[in-house]
């Protein structure tokens, strides 16, 4: 069982790393539950005896997840007021009585966020992804054949159907009612048709966006403060209902082994994709899955090749790494440095060098890709 002392160490953890990504309302109200838990509020009796460990469990973001959940559901009025946009939001000390009391008249609602992890789906982190798709696409001429790991909602699976201004550039479906615009250092990534052959994905514990309950936990876990990534989930769920994906219940070293056990088919690139998962695996988990895809590779040809693409924490000063191997191809990519929730990306044109990008091989049409620079007419 955790101590007091290290859930209020754990909430301390996350109320930083909220301040240093742009999160201060969040990281405001996670201080004020941490002194409530150190002064022994009964409301937050089951948080302070929490029976696993506070800081992987995530339990800081799990709690506020519950009180968001409230203030969306319009619950509990005295505590929205104290949220961004409400006539109270600067008052640290109002928040901090608000959400207790909160947490005290739905004590229900607390018990089920904190019976399960938080699930997330951050649609922005397919501005990273896009790039990493675009050289697979370039270096092999081949459509994409892709399968994404912890894939929760399955919303980064439709990122061929999203808007994308990366620098001057305006590129992807720019019919979209999505567009995604981070702030992008460097050169744009390769521009060309996107070309997807077909799209699959595993989750533990996926997310059914036609149920309204589940797709509210998702909004719920989007920082109350940041309403740009809010407006980006909702964008994202509306086209998921109209471009239905599927994500399949599995464990991700299993579904991955079976998927690649088959031989790699030609003409197509076999595509394995995975944003911010790796950590929340144990070792022999990661094991597992790396030792199939290596093993995979070792049989890909340029006609069926395989590409890793990964979007994930490196230890960096509030940025994660996109990386990719590729085989036959160089194995240690690195493509870009990004924000967690793809709000900035750093492009690393450099790592081309070692692709000796050429026209691609092959041609199979594909979704036609529009590319205007920023202020041209279209």
């Amino acid at each position: 069982m955790a101590t007091v002392e290290s859930v209020c160490d754990a909430f301390a953890w996350q109320a930083r790393y909220c301040d240093a990504h742009g999160s201060p309302f969040t990281a405001r109200l996670l201080r004020g539950l941490a002194q409530a838990i150190q002064e022994g509020e009964p409301a937050l009796r089951a948080v302070a005896s929490w029976a696993g460990g506070p800081l992987p469990d995530v339990l800081a973001l799990r709690v506020a997840g519950a009180l968001h959940a409230l203030v969306l559901d319009g619950c509990v009025p005295d505590l929205a007021r104290c949220y961004p946009g409400g006539d109270r939001e600067g008052d640290a000390s109002a928040l901090r009585h608000a959400a207790i009391a909160a947490l005290a008249s739905h004590s229900d609602v607390l018990a089920a966020y904190l019976s399960t992890p938080p699930q997330t789906n951050e649609v922005g982190r397919s501005a990273v992804l896009f790039g990493g798709f675009m050289v697979i696409g370039e270096y092999t001429g081949l459509p994409l054949r892709l399968f994404e790991l912890g894939a929760s909602a399955g919303l980064n699976m439709n990122w061929d159907r999203y808007r994308y201004r990366l620098g001057d550039y305006v590129t992807g479906d720019t019919s979209s009612a999505l567009e995604l615009a981070p702030t992008w250092h460097g050169e744009p990534p390769p521009l060309l048709p996107m070309n997807v052959a077909s799209r699959a994905a595993c989750d533990r514990s996926p997310i059914d966006i036609t149920d309204v309950s589940q797709r509210q936990r998702l909004r719920a876990y989007v920082w109350p403060d940041q309403t740009a990534r809010l407006r980006q989930l909702d964008s994202a769920l509306a086209i998921a209902a109209q471009r239905p994906v599927h994500v399949e219940q599995a464990d991700a070293d299993l579904w991955i082994e079976r998927i690649l056990a088959a031989p790699l088919p030609a003409g197509v690139a076999t595509v394995v994709y995975h944003t911010i998962f790796w950590t929340y695996l144990p070792a022999e988990t990661q094991a597992r899955i790396e030792s199939a895809i290596r093993q995979a590779g070792q049989n890909a040809t340029p006609e069926a090749p395989l590409a890793w693409l990964r979007f994930e924490s490196e230890e960096l000063q509030n940025r994660q790494r996109l990386r990719l191997s590729l085989w036959p191809g160089p194995q240690r990519l690195h493509l870009a440095d990004a924000q967690a929730h793809g709000s900035e990306v750093f492009w690393h044109a450099a790592a081309l060098n070692d692709l000796s990008l050429t026209a691609p091989r092959h041609r199979h049409g594909g979704t036609s890709l529009t590319i205007h620079r920023f202020g041209e007419p279209r």
